[in-house]
């Protein structure tokens, strides 16, 4: 929660609306998501809101495709091994 509030908070004190702030952090959802929306903040200080929307659409899709990667290994996995268990015929 305290990443959640601080995300908030650095959105707040850049002059957006604390409702932005929420409705970002609501999205990111893990701790790692809003760990990288807040380095970005603090390092390209975003002087439009769209900046900050184009980098919550980057951190999302790349969270997606992280979570299709790993689906893929797993069912590649369970492939692997039963192509390799004695239970094939």
């Amino acid at each position: 929660m305290e990443l959640y509030e601080q995300l908030v908070a650095t959105i707040t004190r850049m002059g957006y609306p604390i409702e932005l702030g929420r409705t970002i952090a609501d999205q990111l959802r893990t701790e790692r998501a809003m760990r990288r929306m807040l380095g970005y903040l603090r390092q390209a200080k975003p002087k439009r809101i769209e900046e900050i929307a184009d980098e919550l659409v980057a951190i999302l899709d790349d969270r997606n495709n992280w979570t299709k990667k790993k689906i893929a290994e797993h069912a590649n996995a369970k492939y692997n091994a039963y192509l390799n268990s004695e239970f094939r015929e």
